[in-house]
C-alpha cells in the first residue's frame, strides 16, 4: 500500500522533557493503528504534529500528495443556530443529497437533520463531526480519544464505521475494548521512543510482558554465571597451578553482560481506604421524578440497590444519566417521589469536568489533605497519593501546572480519601490512560462500599458493574442482566435500525406504476441507457486521471533521484497536473453521485 505519511528522525521536547527522540515511523492506507503511553508521554503531541499544529524541532515529516488527511474536530465549528444539514452543507460544500447519505450513516435523518446541532446531545454533536469529516472523503484519519463522552449506541456506530472504513487511521484511546475492535496494529510512544507492534492491543501487551520476562530470566542466568566466576576466580587466582584458568575466568567475566531492562514506566496501583462492611439496602427509589423546573427528564423511578453493590448508569446522552446522579447525590432537587439511602450512608460525588474547578493556587497535597476524612493522617494521605502516582516531592506540585489526567487522579484521590461508604462517579475514566482506567476498575471492584458510576468505557464497566441501571425514554430502570446482555441488545438495535432504514429507504425510491409492480419499462430503458452513458465517462475520466497521475509521479521521482533536475518549468506543470486531477474527482465525484441514485432507484 502506498505510503502517506513519513516521519524520519524527528525530535520534540518540551523543555528537558524529550517527547520523541530521534523515531521514524510511516503510516499507509492499510494501516488501523492504536496509538498508547501513559499519560503525558506524547501521544496529542504526535497527532498535532502529524495534523500540521505543531512543528519537530528536528527531524522530517513527508506527507505524500494522494493523502487526505481527517480528523476528528474538537472545537464547535458549527453557528449557535446552525441545523445539523445546512453545517454539513456548508463545511463540506458537498450536495444536500450526499450530506444526508453520509449523515445518515451515524443515523442522523429526517427530523435529526432539520435540529440545531447545539440542542443535541454531545454524541449527537460528536455523529455530526463525523458526519462531517467522512465528507472530506479521507483517506486517512487522525483520531485523539474519540471515544470521550460518547454514548453506547454513538460508540458501536464509530466502530462499525471503522471497520468498513477503506483507508488508514491513528486512534489514541484509553478504551481497550474499542481498540481491540478497531485496531490491526499498535504503536507505543514510550520514553521518547516509538514502538510499532504489528498485532492488535491484547498480543502486543502480552509480547511485552513476555519480552520483559525473558530479559529478567537471562539477566538471572548472567547473575548465576558470574557468581560462579567470582568463585571459581576467589578460589585459584592464588595458586599457581590455576592462576592462568582464574585469569582466563576473569577476561571471561568481563564480558558477561546483562540485558538492558528499562525501568518500567510507573503505573497507578490504586489503594482505596477501607470503609465500614455492612449489610443491607442502600438506596430506595420509590415513584422517584428528576429533572428541572422547565423539563421532566424521567418519572416512576422503582428499584432498590443493596449495600456493595457496583451500578454502571448507562443510556444515551442527553436521556438523563448525569441528572439521574445529581439527584441522588442531593446536588438537584426532586420533581416527585422520594429515594433514601441507607442509614448512616454518607455520599461521595465525582461530577464531569470537576477536575476543572480545583484550585490551581493549592499544591496535590494540601487539597487532599483538605478532602480527607477527620482523623486521616499525614501518612494515609501520602500512600493514596502515591497509588495515584503523586510521590515523594510530586505531592507539593501546584494543581494550576498539572495535566488534565493528573487532575482527573488528584479529584479521584481526594474523593476516596473522604471514606465515605457510597461513591458517586460520573465518567470517571475521562482523561486517564487505560493502565490507570483499569487499575481504578480494580480498586472499585474490591472495594466493600457501594458504587453508582456513568461510564462507556466497556472494559471498565465489564471488570466493575454488578448491576445497570438503564437511563432512556423518560424512564430509569433496573437491567434484569448482565453487561454483556446489554451491549449485545444496543447492537442488535443499532443494526435492526439500519436494515429498517435501507428497507424504507429502498421502498421510498421506487415509484410505482398503476398495474405495474414497480417501475415502467420505459422508465427503466430510460434509466439503463443513462446508467451506461455514466459509466462510460467515468471510466473516461478514470483513465485521464491514471494518465495524469502517472506524470505527477515521474516528476516527483525525477525530482528524488536528481534535485538538481528541480526547475520552475516543472513546477509550475505539476501544479497545473494537480489543479486538472482535482478537477477530473469532482466531475467523477458528481458522475458516482448520479449512478449511486440511478442504481437506488432501479432496486
Amino acid at each position: 500500500m502506498a505510503v502517506l505519511i513519513q516521519l524520519s528522525e524527528a525530535c520534540k521536547a518540551y523543555g528537558k522533557q524529550p517527547l520523541l527522540d530521534d523515531v521514524s515511523v510511516q503510516l499507509s492506507t492499510s494501516d488501523k493503528v492504536g496509538l498508547i503511553g501513559c499519560n503525558g508521554s506524547g501521544k496529542s503531541t504526535l497527532c498535532k504534529l502529524l495534523l500540521g499544529d505543531e512543528e519537530l524541532d528536528s527531524g522530517r515529516l513527508k506527507k505524500s500528495s494522494a493523502l487526505r488527511l481527517g480528523y476528528l474536530q474538537q472545537a464547535d465549528s458549527y453557528g449557535p443556530d446552525e441545523k445539523v444539514l445546512e453545517f454539513l452543507e456548508r463545511d463540506s460544500g458537498r450536495e444536500g443529497w450526499r450530506c444526508g447519505k453520509v449523515a445518515g450513516r451515524f443515523q442522523l435523518k429526517n427530523e435529526l437533520l432539520e435540529a440545531r446541532i447545539s440542542d443535541l446531545p454531545g454524541g449527537y454533536q460528536t455523529r455530526v463531526k463525523l458526519a462531517a469529516m467522512l465528507l472530506g472523503d479521507p483517506n486517512f484519519l487522525i483520531l485523539d480519544e474519540p471515544t470521550n463522552y460518547l454514548d453506547l449506541k454513538t460508540l458501536i456506530l464509530l466502530e462499525a464505521f471503522l471497520s468498513d472504513f477503506n483507508g488508514g487511521f491513528l486512534i489514541v484511546s484509553h478504551d481497550r475494548e474499542f481498540l481491540k475492535k478497531t485496531c490491526r496494529s499498535t504503536l507505543e510512544i514510550d520514553r521518547g521512543e516509538l514502538n510499532f507492534f504489528p498485532g492488535g492491543i491484547e498480543q502486543f501487551l502480552a509480547f511485552k510482558a513476555e519480552r520483559q520476562q525473558e530479559k529478567a530470566r537471562q539477566n538471572r542466568n548472567v547473575d548465576a554465571r558470574r557468581k560462579q566466576m567470582q568463585d571459581f576466580i576467589a578460589r585459584n587466582k592464588v595458586r599457581a597451578s590455576t592462576a592462568s584458568r582464574a585469569q582466563s575466568k576473569m577476561k571471561q567475566l568481563d564480558k558477561l553482560q546483562k540485558i538492558e531492562v528499562e525501568h518500567p514506566i510507573r503505573t497507578a496501583s490504586i489503594r482505596i481506604p477501607a470503609v465500614e462492611v455492612r449489610k443491607g439496602l442502600a438506596l430506595r427509589c420509590d415513584d422517584l421524578a428528576i429533572g428541572y423546573e422547565e423539563a421532566e427528564v424521567a418519572s416512576a423511578i422503582r428499584f432498590e440497590i443493596q449495600r456493595g453493590e457496583k451500578v454502571a448508569v448507562l443510556g444515551d446522552n442527553g436521556e438523563g444519566k448525569t441528572t439521574f446522579l445529581r439527584t441522588i447525590a442531593d446536588d438537584l432537587g426532586v420533581l416527585g417521589g422520594a429515594y433514601s439511602w441507607g442509614h448512616g450512608l454518607e455520599v461521595s460525588y465525582y461530577a464531569q469536568h470537576v477536575y476543572g474547578a480545583l484550585d490551581p493556587a493549592l499544591d496535590i497535597y494540601t487539597h487532599l489533605d483538605r478532602s480527607a476524612a477527620a482523623g486521616v493522617e499525614r501518612q494515609e494521605i501520602l500512600k493514596v497519593a502515591g497509588s495515584f502516582l503523586f510521590s515523594g516531592d510530586e505531592v507539593e506540585k501546584k494543581i494550576g501546572v498539572l495535566s488534565g489526567g493528573e487532575r482527573a487522579r488528584v479529584c479521584l484521590a481526594g474523593m476516596l480519601l473522604s471514606r465515605r461508604p457510597v461513591l458517586l462517579l460520573d465518567e470517571p475514566t475521562n482523561h486517564l490512560d487505560f493502565e490507570t482506567v483499569e487499575a481504578l476498575a480494580q480498586a472499585l471492584s474490591e472495594y466493600a462500599g457501594t458504587v453508582f458510576f456513568v461510564s462507556h468505557d466497556r472494559t471498565f464497566v465489564s471488570l466493575v458493574a454488578t448491576n445497570i441501571v438503564d437511563v432512556g425514554g423518560g424512564r430509569v430502570v433496573l437491567f434484569p442482566d448482565g453487561y454483556e446482555s446489554y451491549v449485545y441488545r444496543m447492537e442488535r438495535e443499532a443494526a435492526g435500525r439500519e436494515e429498517e432504514t435501507r428497507a424504507r429507504e429502498k421502498k421510498s425510491r421506487a415509484r410505482i406504476e398503476p398495474g405495474a409492480g414497480g417501475l415502467g419499462y420505459q422508465r427503466r430503458k430510460e434509466l439503463r441507457s443513462t446508467l451506461t452513458r455514466l459509466k462510460s465517462r467515468c471510466g473516461k475520466i478514470e483513465r485521464k486521471m491514471k494518465a495524469l497521475e502517472a506524470e505527477v509521479g515521474k516528476i516527483h521521482l525525477q525530482y528524488e533521484e536528481n534535485p538538481l533536475e528541480y526547475s520552475p518549468e516543472k513546477q509550475a506543470r505539476e501544479k497545473e497536473l494537480q489543479v486538472e486531477l482535482a478537477e477530473l474527482e469532482l466531475q467523477w465525484l458528481d458522475a458516482q453521485g448520479e449512478i449511486e441514485k440511478i442504481a437506488g432507484e432501479l432496486g
